[in-house]
Formats: C-alpha cells, structure tokens, sequence
C-alpha cells in the first residue's frame, strides 16, 4: 500500500474515524496508531512485521539496560550489542548477497562457487529507514541524553508510525517521543495545512516525477543507445527533477499526515538545486539522513576536530556508507564515492558561501547543480556496462529528439517550481487556506479525482526500494 495508491484512499479515512473514537483515551488512541502502522507495513508483506516487531524490541529493552547501567565498559558491550543486532539484520536483508556475489569471481579463480550461499529473502521495505531510527535511540542513551522511553507502546508507535516508517523523514526520538506524551496537536488550522501538504506532495509525485519517469527517463536508461545526444542529455536534467520530486513528494505526504494527526516530523529538502556548493546541498537534501550521517557517523569518527588529512577521509567513509546505505550496488558506493570526492575538494580550499552579487550566486549554483547532475548518473545506472552506452552516447548520437511535447512541458513545469521563491508559494498557500473551506474541499476533490486516473498504473516511489 502506497501514498498514491487506491488502497490508501480508503485505508487513511478508516483509520482518521477510529482515531477520532478513540482521541480522548490516550492508550486506546495509541493502540489505533500502532495498529495501523502495522497493517500499513504487512501490506507488502506480513511476513517482515517480526522483523519491525523484533528491532523495536530489542532497541528498548537495551535502551533501559543503558541507562540502568552505569559501568562505561559494559555500557559500551550493551551498546555495541545493539549495533550488531540491527546491522546484523540490515546486513543480512540488503548486502549479504551483494557481498556473496562480489567475492564470486575471485573464489571461482581457486575453483570454488560460492552461489549456493546466496539467499531468496525478500528486501523488507523501509529497513534501512527503521533500522536507522531504532539505532539512533540507544545512541542517544549511550552518550547521556534524557530520551529514554519507559513505555513499551509509546516506544513502539515512535518505531512504527505510518506516515514515515517506510521513506522517511528518519525521526529522532528526542523530537518524537515528547510528542506522545501530550495530547496531540489536532486543530483546524493544522488539518488544513497537513493536506495542502499531502495534496501538494500528491503533485510533485503523481503529475511531476511520475510523468518525467513514464515520457523519458525510463526508457533512455534502460536503452541509451536508442536515443540522440539531445535526449540522454535532457533525461538526464529530467531525472535529476524526477528523484527530487518523487522523494519530496513523499516526504510532504508524510508530513502531512502526521500533521492532521496531530504530530510534526522533521523538514526533509529545502529547494537542494539552488545550492551553492556540494556542502549546502547535502544540507538541504534527504535532510534527516545527512544530519544522521553526520551525527552518528562523522562525528564518531572525529568529524572535522583532526587533522586535515583525516578530516577528508572522515568525509569519503562517510559518503561511501552514505552511498552503501541506497543499496547493495557498485553504482550507489561509486555514487558516494563521487559525493565524497566533492566534499574532500571543498575542504581543502573552503566552500563557505558568503553574501555576494546576484551573479556570482547565480555562478555558483548552475556549477553546484550540474556537479549534482552527473552524480545523479552514477546513480541511475544499472551496472558499468549501462554507464558506458549513456556516456559514449551523450558524446556521438547527434542532436533529433523523440520526446512529446507534454515532456518538455513538465519538465519546464518542475524547473519553474523549484526556482520559484518561497515567499511567492507561502503567499499562495495562505491564500488558498483563506477560502471557504467547501471551495478549498471541492478542489481536493477535483485533485483527487485527478490523481485517481494518473495512478491506476503508478509505479512506487523511488525510496521504497532503499
């Protein structure tokens, strides 16, 4: 079940009644919750709900042994214990038979085949999303913050909400579980808002990426030597907006949600083309895993408090996991190696970004964007061999176009959104929340009827298989 599927289009209603019911009882308003967080997760596969149950067991049950324990040494076992346990099972899902099939070539030299290792499992969706949560939980206790949640059932919800259990936003307990431990924030003006969200992320993903994906990226990727110069080019721009929009899109749908349920989750982007340099894109996309890489990851390395030349392998470790983390494949570690190289070089000579002319400024994010760009490629790709035909094409197969219209017209749609100033769109959404509400109801209603056509073949959103 998916944001833009039919079946959510029922799901969510039933699931607004009973939590209305049961609004005012606060441990029946959590049983709601954590029930449908749960029927939303199982129905992909029901099977992997042991897995959400186990992972969320596990991380509370070490997160009181933390904070009862006072020995540095064993607290630092219980710790790592804990890390093993959730990596163990995101290594086992997601890499164990990418690893099994990178060290194939090299045992087959000394004539043994290890293919027999390989497993069938299913990839659950939303591991790595989870998994990160959960981790960042009993972190948060080892280094002395006060989050430590005594309720079983609060805990589990923070694990399992709906809105964001499968692609995010990665929410931080400290954000979260205070929240729980109020009433929640229901109002009308925050219902209003929370779906112009859900309806403005239906936009970016049914209108927008869905369409850049079905009119050109799709079938230039998976045969780039069918298609001019020209094309490979322009789908290249075209899925730089498509993974944008497709991503935000979700993150603006489960923003949304949480909000007319009365919780707030974390921003995610914040228009990440207009960047200035590589360092303030990272800050301005996928927001909650960069702040996490940086957090858990380079900080615990030494961050930028070492020396110079550690300070860029920090960087490049960081980025490689950060690559690792999308998937079990050499063109998501090549793709965070790229990012890796970007943030080394920026640290060597300084990219801090400082009031200047609108043209240096206007420099300076059409060289950040087209940087982005070409790691966008790496990204995309399927294998070496893909790569190579998109590269040699892009050199030598002239300048024709087999595009629609209707392409260019979306892409020039998805350009003029991103670069449009919030001011303007704040402006506009006040004023769309200041009309009657049965106007403002019959739009949505138009919407919907709207999105219901385009998505009787939609596919899913690009994250979902990270």
């Amino acid at each position: 079940m998916s944001f833009n599927s039919a079946e959510f289009l029922f799901f969510f209603p039933l699931v607004l009644l009973a939590y209305a019911v049961t609004f005012h009882r606060e441990r029946w308003r959590e049983v709601v919750l954590l029930l449908a967080s749960y029927l939303f997760y199982m129905s992909w596969n029901w099977r992997y709900a042991g897995l959400l149950m186990l992972s969320t067991v596990v991380d509370y049950s070490v997160g009181r042994l933390i904070v009862r324990e006072s020995r540095p040494e064993v607290r630092k076992i219980i710790l790592v214990a804990s890390l093993c346990s959730n990596l163990g099972m995101l290594c086992l899902f997601k890499y164990y038979n990418f690893f099994v099939e990178l060290v194939g070539p090299a045992t087959t030299a000394f004539g043994l085949d290890v293919s027999f290792l390989r497993h069938e499992l299913l990839l659950p969706v939303g591991i790595s999303f989870y998994t990160f949560q959960t981790m960042s939980y009993t972190i948060d206790l080892y280094r002395g913050e006060k989050v430590l949640e005594k309720d079983f059932l609060k805990f589990a919800v923070f694990v399992a909400f709906f809105p964001q259990l499968v692609a995010g936003p990665i929410v931080r307990a400290k954000l979260f579980l205070p929240q729980l431990h109020r009433v929640p924030m229901v109002t009308h003006e925050r219902v209003q808002s929370g779906l112009l969200l859900v309806f403005r992320g239906l936009f970016k993903k049914v209108v927008i990426a869905d369409l850049l994906g079905l009119l050109a990226v799709d079938k230039v990727f998976a045969n780039p030597t069918a298609f001019s110069s020209w094309d490979l080019l322009i789908a290249l721009y075209a899925y730089t907006f498509q993974i944008y929009y497709d991503f935000s899109g979700y993150s603006d749908i489960a923003i949304g949600l949480a909000r007319i349920l009365g919780f707030d989750l974390p921003q995610n982007f914040n228009r990440p083309y207009l960047s200035q340099s590589v360092r303030e894109f990272w800050a301005r996309w996928h927001i909650s895993l960069s702040t996490w890489l940086r957090d858990y990851l380079y900080f615990s390395l030494g961050g930028n408090r070492v020396a110079p030349w550690r300070v860029r392998v920090n960087l490049m470790i960081t980025m490689l996991l950060g690559g690792l983390w999308h998937g079990a494949a050499l063109h998501f570690i090549a793709w965070g190696a790229y990012h890796g190289v970007l943030l080394m070089l920026a640290s060597r000579k300084g990219d801090e970004v400082v009031l200047c002319g609108w043209w240096t400024t206007v420099r300076r994010q059409v060289v950040c964007f087209h940087l982005i760009v070409l790691g966008w490629l790496l990204f995309r790709v399927q294998d070496l061999p893909n790569l190579v035909q998109y590269v040699e094409g892009l050199a030598k197969n002239g300048m024709g176009t087999q595009f629609h219209g209707l392409f260019y017209m979306i892409l020039g749609l998805a350009i003029t959104l991103h670069i449009v100033p919030m001011e303007r769109w704040k402006e506009i959404e006040a004023h769309f929340l200041r009309l009657p509400i049965p106007v403002q109801a019959s739009m949505y209603a138009f919407l919907l009827v709207l999105y219901c056509g385009f998505t009787l073949e939609s596919p899913s959103f690009i994250y979902f298989q990270f």
